[in-house]
């Protein structure tokens, strides 16, 4: 099993997407990148915090590999927008990818590399290491699926899941 950690906007997108794939094991919303000790939800949309909503997505690489988990994360977002994504603003919605080690920063860079030839460059989207972990709230943990007609949902996370449910069909878990 691996894990990444990967910020790009809003958990409750990420979380979405990455609940529909095969292979993939869990995938846990929270924080990190940033300098509170045990922040929460409000302190960490506040901005001052420095951490950003991320997930943490558990998968087994003989089912889905390292490149199409990654591939997905800049597919789901626009790794161009400096700390958004649309309506979202702050460095809590920042793109950022956070390593373990050397390994998964090489694995981390090459598909930052990729992406930028797909989006035509300019990706701001950040490598940072991996510091402390916070597990969200219990109710942002799979909030798409506890509440599938909320706003935000139905306005953002769906579309992101269609369009990665079409994108990536090989890998998207049977209905």
């Amino acid at each position: 099993m691996h894990t990444f950690v990967l910020a790009g906007g809003c958990f409750w997108c990420l979380d979405a997407v990455y609940r529909t794939l095969r292979g993939v094991q869990d995938v846990v919303s929270g924080y990190t990148g940033g300098e509170t000790v045990n922040p929460d939800y409000d302190s960490v949309c506040s901005g001052r915090t420095g951490h950003a909503e991320a997930v943490a997505v558990t998968f087994d690489s003989d089912v889905i590999p390292d490149e199409v988990i990654l591939d997905v994360f800049f597919s789901l977002h626009d790794p161009r927008q400096l700390n958004r994504q649309g309506a979202d603003v702050g460095t809590q919605y920042r793109s950022a990818m956070f390593y373990t080690d050397d390994a998964q920063q090489a694995i981390f860079e090459a598909a930052r590399d990729r992406a930028s030839e797909y989006w035509d460059g300019g990706l701001v989207t950040t490598l940072e290491p991996l510091g402390d972990w916070y597990r969200a709230e219990s109710y942002h943990q799979d909030f798409f699926a506890k509440n599938p007609g909320q706003g935000y949902c139905m306005a953002v996370a769906l579309p992101k899941v269609n369009k990665i449910r079409k994108s990536f069909a090989e890998y998207v878990l049977a209905s």
